[in-house]
């Protein structure tokens, strides 16, 4: 199990997400794979730029941000809130 760096607070889907788990069965075994790598503090397909973003926010309590690449040329996104309260899974058309 990889350590993690921060609290999840309460973890959402948006109702896109919830439904693409729901008919998917690769999608339903993925999501919560990539909340691990969130979680963690893998941020995914970002630009270096941004993953050096979320690691300076990691200690200055500011919102977190993963972007991750899912076959069918598709996105999920990943956000935590800087209070640390809460984290949603999304499709970027949810945003």
């Amino acid at each position: 199990m990889q350590s993690t760096k921060f609290s999840l607070g309460q973890v959402v889907v948006t109702a896109a997400v919830n439904v693409a788990i729901a008919d998917d069965p690769a999608i339903a075994k993925l999501v919560p794979q990539l909340i691990a790598r969130h979680h963690a503090g893998d941020w995914g397909d970002l630009e270096p730029c941004d993953k050096k973003e979320n690691e300076f926010s990691l200690t200055r309590k500011l919102r977190l941000f993963s972007s991750y690449n899912i076959p069918g040329d598709k996105k999920i996104w990943i956000i935590t809130e800087a209070d640390r309260s809460s984290t949603c899974v999304l499709f970027p058309k949810d945003y």
